[in-house]
């Protein structure tokens, strides 16, 4: 793919103690179903890593697997050099649908995982303002999720994420519930988050810009059952305005290019 920095599927055996996550040999079959097929992969350290590609191919899947919230059929992942045997406190979960606590205000929902963590109510509620205010909601924290709109709902699941202080984040299409106008301004909000906290991000995505506009590197999977067609490097400087970037040739070429093997698989 020209102009867009390319590379085979990372090897596992090479790993160094930069990747935080690798994905040795993963397949995933449903009954008679293959969703996956001996994935290999590993995450650097304060990365974002966008898993893009057509639906089914198992972005979804994956990135369950990875959580702990899917059991492979073969394979493992492992988090810090240990193998994942389930969900754990180095990995938080940013659900498409918000799966936020209805019974609770804001400012309970975004410090549950902190009250299960028994956390004092003082300590717990503090860091919850914290980030209430870092994703824009002050003055909302004794609402309740049927109260607020689409976008405040999801502000409040990456809040949730945020405050556990958890290594790996990942979000499973945060955006998509959400208008375009909005959409972008979360993209805008979550690179700034994640200047400031260094976390590391897997992020699952159909929308090729918005892949492009946030990523460090991006995963594209093939059609079912998933298996790795290449990993793109956008290689774009966050240094310019949003706007800046989208009109950048490095962006605009990588969206065009990675279309264009997209639809490959759609003809």
């Amino acid at each position: 793919m020209s102009d867009v920095a390319t590379a085979a599927p990372l090897n596992p055996a090479s790993a160094t103690p930069e990747n935080i996550v690798e994905v040795r040999n993963i397949s995933k079959f449903y009954g008679s179903v293959h969703a996956l097929d001996k994935i290999n992969l590993s995450f650097p350290k304060g990365q974002m890593t966008t898993l893009l590609g057509p639906s089914g191919c198992g972005k979804t899947t994956l990135l369950k697997i990875i959580a702990g919230l899917l059991e492979p059929s073969d394979g493992e992942v492992l988090i810090n050099g240990k193998v994942v045997n389930g969900p754990g406190p180095e990995r938080a979960f940013v659900f498409q649908d918000f799966a936020l606590l209805p019974w609770a205000t804001v400012l309970r929902n975004v410090a549950f995982g902190m009250e299960l963590a028994k956390v004092p109510k003082a300590e717990r509620e503090d860091k919850a303002r914290h980030y209430i205010n870092e994703v824009g909601l002050s003055g909302f924290e004794d609402k309740y999720p049927h109260e607020l709109s689409g976008g405040m709902r999801q502000r409040v699941g990456l809040a949730r994420a945020m405050v556990v202080k958890a290594d790996v984040l990942l979000m499973d299409e945060p955006f998509s519930a959400v208008d375009e106008q909005n959409r972008r301004k979360f993209q805008e909000d979550l690179l700034h988050l994640l200047a400031a906290e260094n976390k590391t991000v897997i992020f699952v995505t159909h929308s090729i810009e918005e892949a492009v506009y946030v990523s460090d590197q991006i995963v594209l999977l093939s059609p079912r059952p998933g298996q790795i067609h290449s990993i793109i490097r956008p290689e774009i400087s966050r240094d310019t305005s949003p706007d800046d970037i989208r009109r950048d040739k490095k962006y605009l070429d990588a969206v065009e290019n990675i279309w264009t093997d997209l639809r490959k698989y759609l003809d």
